[in-house]
């Protein structure tokens, strides 16, 4: 055991302002047009079905290898397009009817840039769909967010998605609207929006727009995994920021309602290359990768010292769920969702 790397700091770099403008009211006008379906039915409609074997090259020399094991298709493991980052679920909501996961992915190409996308994988099945997330406009159109989407998590029904350089998108998943209830088809899949009085989504069935906003002041620090802390007296929204070389990332503690915007304690982590973070007894729960094809490491700290444990390649955000920590690894053909326990 060594000495821990985390030391407070300030919370005044950190604060967020609240900045929602018409995003609610134009997602409100675009529901009423299309109609939204709830989560429960984007699961009963999965057109996709994850592996236990897929994927698989991302364990490395973990000993032991994780357990349970979830890979993505093969579509999805081989893809140099669509790269998975921010993991949450069912627990971190409270709300779900059901055990659920969702992942976000980011479109990486710069030509023909088509946004991010939240997956909803039903853990009892395999099945799993993508939806796409977009920004829906006053005049009944809709457009892609291009952005490098990072962590995610999700309270209630509010999935909240790190945008690296603004702070926190904030998507209703009341509001996952489905393009089947509007029309027969879905579109063209080169195209996105409203036209001649018909709705694209570059092929995807489901689009859930942006409704509420968390913006840091500009130039401010970044924004990069995002977790819930459920195990304290008031349940807390933890985010921080990856770097990669030098160790001066963060991480913090807000309120999950954002009240005020300021967090309740930040820390700098100590260490470069930190993909997610989670609080949960005490204890913090740190995911840091070592590139593409070297395992990277659990880091746990606790009273002030540090235990390093071994985990898979390209390990991404944390979660947690059935009493499990959970992450998702994000290179081509080693691709999955996969729990270790505490």
């Amino acid at each position: 055991m060594a000495a821990s790397g985390m030391v407070p700091t300030e919370t005044t770099p950190f604060v967020l302002g609240r900045a929602t403008g018409d995003l609610a009211e134009a997602a409100a006008k675009l529901a009423g047009e299309i109609g939204s379906v709830p989560v429960e039915t984007v699961l009963a409609q999965a057109n996709r079905t994850a592996g236990t074997t897929a994927g698989t090259g991302a364990i490395g020399d973990m000993r032991p290898e994780p357990s349970p094991w979830y890979a993505f298709d093969d579509g999805d493991q081989g893809t140099t397009d669509w790269y998975p980052q921010g993991l949450t679920g069912s627990d971190d909501s409270g709300a779900l009817p059901a055990p659920a996961f969702l992942v976000s992915w980011y479109f990486k190409p710069e030509a023909g840039e088509r946004g991010i996308r939240v997956t909803f994988l039903d853990p009892g099945t395999l099945k799993y769909r993508h939806a796409l997330l977009v920004l829906a406009d006053l005049d009944g159109s809709y457009r892609p967010i291009d952005i490098h989407a990072g962590g995610i998590a999700l309270h209630g029904g509010l999935l909240h998605v790190a945008d690296t350089v603004r702070g926190l998108r904030v998507f209703d998943l009341a509001g996952i609207l489905d393009l089947r209830t509007a029309q027969d088809d879905l579109g063209d899949g080169t195209r996105v929006g409203r036209h001649d009085g018909k709705f694209h989504a570059f092929g995807y069935r489901y689009v859930i727009p942006q409704t509420d906003f968390w913006r840091v002041a500009q130039p401010g620090p970044r924004f990069s995994f995002v977790s819930i802390d459920r195990s304290t007296e008031t349940p807390q929204l933890v985010t921080g920021e990856f770097r990669d070389t030098d160790p001066e990332g963060w991480v913090a503690r807000w309120d999950l309602d954002l009240a005020g915007g300021e967090p309740n304690d930040a820390y700098v982590l100590g260490h470069p290359r930190i993909q997610g973070a989670v609080s949960r007894d005490g204890r913090w729960y740190l995911s840091q990768g070592a590139g593409s094809t070297a395992n990277g490491k659990l880091l746990v700290y606790e009273d002030g010292t540090l235990d390093t444990r071994p985990y898979p390649i390209g390990p991404e955000d944390l979660t947690v769920q059935d009493g499990r920590l959970w992450s998702v690894t994000e290179f081509r053909n080693k691709r999955a969702i996969f729990a270790v326990p505490f």
